[in-house]
Formats: structure tokens, C-alpha cells, sequence
């Protein structure tokens, strides 16, 4: 076991440096000059050369790289003399546009986005593994195609066409919510959750919706295995037969899916944030994005790319833990 750890937080790592090497290569090695977007159309030819000179964009590509990976561990400071500022480590960049720090910036959001997965991320599980076993166990029913049908409809319909009925209709027309004001839940959990509870229902119904048919597959494949007509016949109660043979055989590409869909979420629920104007990951990136910021956009990226590398490592250490044979792979 502890071989197999180690092997996959190595693998980690070595993706992580990969994922550092690429994203940074991809938005330094822009054929546009990336001094020239640190400041807006009144830009002069004195201005860009004085940023790229600070930021360090005078440097070799290699040198550049070099200094954003010492800036992760050690802090950065761009700039000399007079003129100097100082990042702080994880230094992810500075942003001339909103002259701050990029790591702060995306701080001050990340929890926002983590809010609105992590709340998503549970409802989605419980309802769509619940309603995927109950399927299951009515295969051949009206109840299975029910259940199968509604989340057809779910999976169909996008976020954002979800997001903006349950807007129109809870929040609009029958005023059985305020309209969406984010605070942090310390401040007024009240208000956190009246703010929250809708854009965690969308996630919810969008992910759900594959969950259901997943967890169903899996089961109905998992109940026609001959062990499982072994238990039964050892007389198990039906629902240790469903909890300890059937569903924990079926988990691993339902683990799978779910560090995935949850990492792909702490990256940044784009639409989702825009639609309900929470101010999380999501909606830093769109407005970096639209802005030129590049600096910005690469700290983004990068905090995407950790959160879905780290969830693949956590993944595989799970898979250990629901089969032991994989610890021999």
C-alpha cells in the first residue's frame, strides 16, 4: 500500500511541473507582447518597456520560468530601486491591471467557488446515488422509468436554461427567495444560504441527472454477479447485500466521475457564478479573460489544473481503499 502511495503522489508531481511548464509556456510564449497588455489603449512606448522590465519579461523564456517557479515557493518581487513590489509566496503573478498580486485576487474568490461545489457536490451524490439504487431495485417498473425519464430531462436541459427558470420563477414571480446578494456565511448565514441554495439546486439537477443512470448501470451490472446470489442465498438482509456487495463493488467509476465532476467545479463554475453573479473563480477568469489580464488568466488556469490534478490523486488512492487489488497496479 504504501508503495502504491507513493507512486501515485510522485506521478502527481511530476504532472504538476508539467502542468506549471505548459500553462506558463502558453501565455508567455503569445506571439502579442505581454507587456503590452499591462495597461490599456494609453499604453506608451516608454510604459510597456518600464513593465516589461519590472515584471521581468526582459528575460530569456527560460529565466522567466525559472523566476515563476522560485516566486511559488519563495515569494517574488518585480521591479527596483524605489519602484519594487512584493508577492508573497505562492506568487502566482502580478496584475498591472488591478495592481494586485494574482494570488490574493484569486484568495479572495476561491471560497465562493468552494461554497458552491463542495453544496453541489453533496446534493448531487446523495440524490442521484439514492435515486440511481432505487432505479436499480425497480428495474422493469413505472418507478425506474420515472425516475430514468426525469433525469433524461435534467441531463438535456444546460445550467444556464436551468439557472435562469429557477431565477425567474422562485426568485421574480413568486418572491419566495431575495434576489441573489453573496456574503460569506460568518457575515449572515441567512443570507449565505438564500443566495446559495439555488445555484447549488442547478448544479445539483445537471449532475444528478448522471449520477442516476450511472449508479443504476453499475448496480444492475453489479446485483447479476454470481457472489451476489451467493449472499443472498447465505440469507444476508436484502440491504446488506445492496450497501457492502453491491453498491461498493459498482463505486469505482462512480469515484471516478465524482473527483472529476467536483475538481472541474473548484476550477471555476463559470456559467453558474455569471448566471446567479457570484464573485467565485468562475467569474474572476471571465473578467480577466475579457480584461487581457494575463497574469490573471494563468493563475487561473493553474488553480483549475491543480484542483483536477489533485482530485486524480485522491481518485486513485480511493480506488485502493474500495478494491485492494488495485494496490498491485
Amino acid at each position: 500500500m504504501t508503495g502504491y502511495v507513493i507512486r501515485r503522489l510522485l506521478t502527481g508531481i511530476l504532472i504538476l511541473v508539467l502542468l506549471s511548464m505548459v500553462t506558463f509556456l502558453l501565455f508567455n510564449a503569445l506571439p502579442t507582447d505581454p507587456a503590452a497588455l499591462t495597461c490599456g489603449k494609453s499604453c506608451t512606448p516608454q510604459v510597456i518597456e518600464a513593465n516589461r522590465v519590472r515584471l521581468g519579461l526582459d528575460l530569456p523564456l527560460w529565466q522567466q520560468y525559472l523566476e515563476f517557479v522560485k516566486g511559488l515557493f519563495l515569494g517574488r518581487t518585480y521591479g527596483s530601486g524605489s519602484q519594487t513590489f512584493t508577492c508573497d509566496a505562492p506568487a502566482l503573478g502580478y496584475s498591472f491591471r488591478r495592481g494586485e498580486c494574482v494570488t490574493p485576487l484569486i484568495l479572495g474568490v476561491l471560497p465562493v467557488t468552494i461554497y458552491l461545489a463542495v453544496g453541489a457536490f453533496i446534493l448531487w451524490m446523495i440524490s442521484g446515488v439514492l435515486l440511481g439504487i432505487y432505479a436499480a431495485l425497480r428495474r422493469g417498473r413505472w418507478q425506474e422509468k420515472a425516475t430514468l425519464g426525469a433525469a433524461l430531462v435534467g441531463y438535456s436541459f444546460p445550467s444556464f436554461f436551468i439557472g435562469l427558470l429557477l431565477l425567474f420563477f422562485v426568485v421574480i414571480k413568486w418572491q419566495l427567495l431575495p434576489y441573489p446578494d453573496y456574503v460569506p456565511p460568518q457575515d449572515d448565514p441567512v443570507q449565505f444560504l438564500q443566495t446559495m441554495i439555488l445555484p447549488w439546486i442547478t448544479l445539483a439537477l445537471v449532475f444528478a441527472a448522471f449520477y442516476i443512470r450511472l449508479t443504476r448501470n453499475q448496480m444492475l451490472e453489479t446485483l447479476g454477479e454470481d457472489y451476489i446470489r451467493t449472499a443472498r442465498a447465505k440469507g444476508l438482509p436484502e440491504r446488506t447485500v445492496i450497501r457492502k456487495h453491491g453498491l461498493r463493488a459498482g463505486l469505482t467509476p462512480i469515484v471516478t466521475a465524482a473527483g472529476l465532476d467536483l475538481a472541474g467545479l473548484l476550477g471555476g463554475a463559470i456559467i453558474v457564478e455569471s448566471v446567479f453573479t457570484l464573485p467565485g473563480l468562475g467569474r474572476l477568469a471571465i473578467n480577466s479573460v475579457l480584461d487581457a489580464d494575463l497574469p490573471v488568466i494563468t493563475g487561473t488556469v493553474l488553480v483549475a489544473g491543480f484542483f483536477i490534478v489533485v482530485a486524480n490523486i485522491i481518485v486513485d488512492l480511493l480506488y485502493a481503499v474500495i478494491d485492494p487489488r488495485v494496490r498491485l497496479t
